[in-house]
């Protein structure tokens, strides 16, 4: 495990969060992520997608050193916010003491009191996305306990988290297979979730269109066969033709011979009609 010298929200952050497997990622990972699903992350990994700044995520950011204020006065500890790695691993930690022993991670949500994340935290639990990435950041860091501090703007509550070893391997198994997509530059299961619903206009009029288009075909097919059988039934000889149509039958095999009829449509053609 070491400290490095980054900027969290620079372009040399978000460069080498590229390459690296991140705690904020974990949950998504092992399909825990409310926001993003294995194959989104992908595409982030493989340079097919840029990492948007949603405005919870700019709202968390610009409440998050309040929020480690308000954690420090309510604590006594300082907490120093760092970039650490550990391997191909990494974590963007809001916060830890200065003998590494204790981390901090700190929400934010848009509804405060109100949301899940908050009133879970009051009854000493983490929902399943949060509860990964603290465990990815305490695997990283080593520290022996994690303070997750939800913030409401004004005060916060705080659930102590230690570290689960059983979690971290579940992690590391997670990322080794997630990570062979990323190597093969190979997608990942798509999942209902990556299904991006159309509204537009544009889309509309498209759509409309060719659905039209599929049954008219549908049914020019149709209609093609039931002429096609009227045809044969009409045909007497081995071959024969009119009106820009030819029928011919003939006979495949020495032994117990098959007939085939094969009906062409008469083209501006030389030779064999059929």
């Amino acid at each position: 495990m070491k400290i490095i010298r980054l900027l969290q929200g620079s372009d040399d952050w978000h460069r080498h969060r590229i390459l690296y497997r991140n705690a904020s990622e974990a949950a998504a990972v092992m399909g825990l992520s409310p926001w993003q699903t294995p194959y989104q992350l992908w595409e982030i990994k493989t340079g097919r997608r840029v990492q948007e700044q949603t405005f919870p995520m700019l709202r968390g950011i610009e409440l998050e050193p309040l929020a480690r204020q308000a954690y420090e006065a309510e604590t006594g500890r300082i907490m120093e916010p760092a970039v650490m790695v550990d391997g191909d691993y990494s974590a963007s930690l809001d916060g830890i003491t200065f003998d590494l022993e204790r981390i901090l991670e700190v929400k934010c949500p848009l509804k405060g009191r109100e949301s899940e994340t908050w009133k879970l935290a009051e009854k000493g639990l983490l929902e399943p996305h949060y509860e990964v990435q603290v465990q990815h950041q305490l695997m990283v860091s080593g520290a022996g306990h994690c303070d997750f501090y939800v913030f409401d703007g004004k005060t916060g509550v705080t659930v102590e988290v230690s570290p689960s070893e059983e979690t971290f391997g579940s992690i590391r198994q997670a990322w080794d297979e997630f990570w062979k997509f990323v190597v093969s530059d190979t997608p990942p299961p798509i999942t209902e979730r990556d299904t991006v619903m159309r509204e537009d206009l544009a889309w509309r009029e498209a759509a409309e269109r060719y659905v039209l288009a599929k049954e008219s075909a549908e049914n020019a097919v149709e209609l093609a066969e039931k002429a096609k059988e009227r045809l044969v039934t009409l045909a007497n000889h081995n071959r024969e033709q009119g009106f820009g149509v030819a029928v011919c039958r003939f006979w495949k095999g020495k032994v117990n011979s098959k007939e085939e009829v094969r009906v062409t449509v008469l083209k501006q053609q030389e030779g064999e009609p059929c």
